[in-house]
């Protein structure tokens, strides 16, 4: 039987396990997916052990997908755009490095949300890995602009200038100088882990506003909550997690899952 893991810190919430042990049902692999806790200086170490254990592969969150990026020994070209890896295959003596998180964010924002990115404003929040995840598939929607603010403007500037010259206007800023409201927000900060509130003002959302945020949880995050308050439809992490999950599937095991019947079923157990 194939194994595979999905590595972070924290982990335990992680429902990848269950989407990955539907979808090798659904397409009859034999495999196995567990969740790995990961030391916080301990990622490479645990990669390392993985290899040697005879593990093909591995998904990897919050806080090592930048990490990931560097101890990859080859990358996809979404991988290399990114900056961030999300998907680990172990093949050959080689650790290969891929980024799904940016096709599976679009996934669901446009085919299960229903929602357009073309000629919309988007505004990113965070500059981290999870954001530069996204930023290449967001820009091959050909949204009208995309503005990334971050903590650190320095941060934000960086991604910024990563992605510029693509025909779609990038710009960065700090959350102080955030001015909206925007058609799509996007939290990718990790705040939603601690139960914070990234410092986003009501400005930024208005009615009709998407606000996204890549977390997932049994309660809206205080993001969804604030943005609901001011008039936008909220969407939580689940149906990014189950497409980048197919994505990665699809990567390892060379069959696509259908991804419908599995999202609906852990959105009824919440």
């Amino acid at each position: 039987m194939d194994k595979y893991c999905v590595i972070g810190n924290p982990v335990a919430h992680s429902k990848s396990p269950q989407i990955h042990a539907a979808f090798a049902a659904q397409t009859g692999q034999n495999m196995a997916y567990e969740r790995c806790l990961a030391p916080l200086d301990g990622f490479l170490d645990l990669v390392r052990t993985l290899v040697k254990q005879g593990y093909q592969g591995a998904n990897v969150t919050v806080p090592f997908k930048l990490e990931a990026a560097t101890i990859a020994t080859r990358l996809s070209e979404r991988a290399r755009a990114a900056g961030a890896v999300n998907t680990l295959r172990f093949v050959d003596g080689e650790i290969v490095g891929d980024n799904t998180d940016g096709a599976g964010l679009v996934a669901d924002i446009v085919r299960n949300a229903g929602v357009s990115l073309t000629g919309k404003r988007i505004l990113l929040l965070g500059a981290g890995g999870a954001a530069r995840g996204v930023m290449l598939p967001f820009i091959e929607e050909k949204p009208a602009s995309i503005l990334v603010a971050n903590r650190t403007r320095a941060t934000a500037d960086s991604l910024a200038a990563a992605f510029a010259g693509h025909g779609v206007e990038v710009a960065a800023c700090g959350f102080d100088e955030i001015a909206g409201p925007y058609d799509i927000v996007v939290n990718a900060t990790s705040s939603s882990l601690a139960g914070d509130m990234p410092p986003v003002p009501a400005s930024a959302f208005a009615k009709g506003t998407l606000a996204f945020d890549m977390m997932y949880g049994s309660a809206p995050s205080p993001f969804m909550a604030f943005a609901a308050q001011q008039g936008a439809d909220t969407r939580d992490g689940l149906g990014m997690l189950v497409e980048q999950a197919a994505e990665a599937f699809t990567v390892w095991r060379g069959v696509r899952p259908a991804t419908a019947e599995v999202l609906n079923n852990l959105l009824n157990l919440k």
